[in-house]
């Protein structure tokens, strides 16, 4: 018995998969070493930790098993809230440990389960189990402790994190980084400073929660005070604030901040390729994507999924679909779903709407099953492209076929497809009917679509229905004053912006971004003619001469102010920034470069006709990235097919 119990041991730590677990159990249940305790908890620890999927298998081992002790149902516990798919399980594991009799749960116990709670964001569940660690004498275990800080923190509950913090008799420097991140996580900045000043000793961890912290709460003057005076900053620090930098618009800082980080002769990780890179597509930077692209090919970082996806969206996103499908092609390890989905989205930005359908066809062929994004890639590519029956037919595939239950994204997707086409009562009819409540921006979907199709009537119906959801919304009073501008109806634009100006409602400042000699400009509408902006309004006088006279360019004024001379009206649509980037770009761009512009709002008709016009007179391709998708002008036309 003990020479066949000694061998099944040494067997179970060479099992690599199920299968292979379960002849070995089978094999020795005749000799009757499935009996001893210590020969089945090490099964079910191997069942619940190292081999995917036997978890089930590990649970059927603990509750055949005549008398389990405390081990089985902590190892058991261990699993599952350690499990990506079913750490609930874990709570119903020690449920059954409690109707055992003499097996009582212990402090490792209380930390899985608490620790699953936490990953499933089941306050009410943790709490309970807080009060069962109370029951047990264990509520101010260091361990215990430090788990329930952990999942208060994560259901933004700071003072009861804080209050289990502050009543532990001893502290672990894993207790400390905990409650800082708690305090984050509820918001609470002041508290997370307060703690990080008490603190005796700090290691490396407890710097890089302060770090993140400070930048996912938006504070990024701090968190670089803070990485200013880090004792010392491994690969996490540096991604940190890589990430931070991008994801609250610092564009710049976070170009800057890789570039010190090479200099720092540190390798980044995939977070900080994919952070810079996420910068890239975020202000259009494409040269500078183009350079970190070769550099991601010369280090070796090219078989990295994430960063192939971060390669694929920074194409896509600075205008150059093309080599996006190129890098999606070429990835050498298995795509992922958001591998695929990004590539959709970025088909669906240009609005290659078949070409999205095909290559979602080629995702669920591969077995790749399409999750709630991919559904909002799709209908967006159905919408832009204008292919109404495929998006009818595929967001009722989502619940039919796909089991997903669309989300209030799914239901504005279908608004903006029926709004797009211009069935406008379709959309209406649509949202009132949703079995979801319709949020602010589903109405405010509708009413942009009333506002292009100039539908007056149904424009100040949507907007009743914005007032009770968002009554100073400005975008919304833009939109209807653009509706009553186009019918003629002055009378009503001028209320309304009076309206604005008497409530201080202010317009969203349109801006542009254009990259010249691998530098980022900015342009704002508005801005006083000095530098860089006299130049661009001295050029762009220029080009506006040469396409009346060469292309019989007549401005769009439709939506100008009405009270205004004609001359004016041109005057204040010329000034719009997108027209100050293309200007600059050509004055300054060798002859045929390309012109990349990224653009915070939705392009106006009017510099839609000049950048269409001007692509044909002076020969250039100009890619425009506006707030909804992008705009590929060539030859006098746009690639939107004028749909947008």
């Amino acid at each position: 018995m003990s020479i066949a119990l000694h061998h099944g041991n040494s067997l179970l730590t060479t099992c690599k998969n199920l299968r292979s677990l379960t002849q070995i159990h089978a094999s020795y249940i005749k000799s009757g070493v499935d009996t001893d305790p210590y020969f089945t908890g090490k099964l079910i620890l191997r069942c619940s930790i190292s081999i995917p999927g036997a978890l089930p298998y590990a649970r059927r081992l603990l509750l055949s098993f005549p008398h389990p002790d405390a081990f089985m149902f902590n190892t058991l516990v261990r699993g599952y809230s350690q499990s990506d798919n079913d750490p609930r399980s874990s709570i119903s594991v020690f449920v059954e440990m409690t109707k055992k009799g003499p097996v009582f749960p212990d402090s490792y116990t209380f930390a899985f389960v608490i620790k699953a709670a936490a990953s499933v964001g089941s306050l009410r569940t943790g709490s309970q189990m807080h009060c069962q660690a109370l029951r047990h004498g264990l509520g101010s275990h260091m361990f215990v402790a430090t788990t329930l800080i952990g999942l208060y923190g994560e259901c933004g509950c700071v003072e009861s994190a804080r209050k289990v913090f502050d009543e532990m008799p001893e502290r672990s420097l894993v207790a400390w980084n905990a409650a800082v991140t708690a305090c984050f996580r509820g918001d609470d900045v002041a508290g997370a400073e307060e703690i990080f000043g008490e603190m005796v000793a700090r290691d490396q961890m407890s710097w890089n929660v302060m770090l993140a912290g400070y930048a996912k709460a938006g504070e990024v003057e701090s968190a670089r005070r803070l990485f200013s005076e880090m004792p010392s900053k491994d690969d996490v620090s540096w991604s940190t604030m890589i990430v931070g930098f991008a994801r609250n618009g610092r564009f710049y800082e976070a170009f800057s901040c890789f570039r010190e980080l090479l200099r720092a002769e540190m390798r980044p990780n995939e977070v900080s390729m994919s952070g810079v890179l996420s910068a890239c597509s975020q202000s259009g930077a494409f040269e500078f994507g183009k350079a970190l692209h070769g550099f991601v090919d010369r280090a070796g970082y090219s078989w990295i999924v994430s960063v192939n996806n971060a390669l694929i969206d920074m194409y896509s996103r600075c205008g150059d679909v093309s080599v996006a499908r190129l890098v999606f092609e070429s990835m050498a390890e298995k795509k992922s779903i958001v591998s695929w989905t990004s590539m959709i989205a970025g088909l669906a930005m240009y609005g290659h709407g078949e070409e999205a359908i095909r290559l979602f066809g080629e995702m669920t062929e591969s077995g790749v099953t399409p999750d709630k994004i991919s559904f909002v890639s799709l209908l967006y590519a159905c919408s832009h492209a204008g292919l109404i029956s495929e998006g009818e037919d595929y967001f009722s595939k989502m619940k039919s076929v796909y089991h997903i239950e669309p989300e209030i994204e799914h239901y504005g997707c279908m608004v903006d497809l029926y709004g797009r086409s211009g069935q406008l009562q379709k959309a209406y009819d649509f949202i009132c009917q949703m079995p979801v409540p319709p949020t602010a921006v589903v109405w405010r979907t509708l009413l942009g679509a009333c506002s292009s199709h100039g539908d007056t009537e149904l424009a100040e119906e949507v907007k009743q229905r914005l007032n009770e959801l968002d009554p100073n919304n400005h975008g919304d009073l833009v939109l209807l004053s653009n509706v009553y501008a186009t019918s003629g109806k002055w009378k009503d634009v001028a209320s309304i912006r009076k309206s604005m100006i008497v409530n201080k409602i202010k317009k969203v400042t349109g801006w542009s971004l254009v990259e010249v000699g691998k530098a980022m400009y900015k342009f704002t509408a508005g801005e006083k003619k000095k530098g860089i902006i006299s130049e661009a309004h001295e050029k762009l006088k220029e080009i506006i001469l040469r396409l009346r006279d060469e292309a019989g360019y007549a401005p769009e004024v439709a939506n100008a102010l009405y009270d205004i001379e004609e001359e004016e009206k041109e005057d204040q649509v010329s000034k719009h920034s997108e027209k100050l980037a293309l200007a600059f770009a050509l004055s300054r761009l060798p002859q045929g470069a390309n012109i990349r512009i990224v653009k915070n709002l939705r392009i106006c008709r009017d510099c839609h006709a000049v950048m269409k016009l001007t692509s044909r007179v002076y020969g250039v391709e100009i890619v425009v990235r506006d707030r909804n998708r992008f705009h590929a002008f060539k030859d006098g036309s746009c690639s939107c097919r004028d749909y947008w």
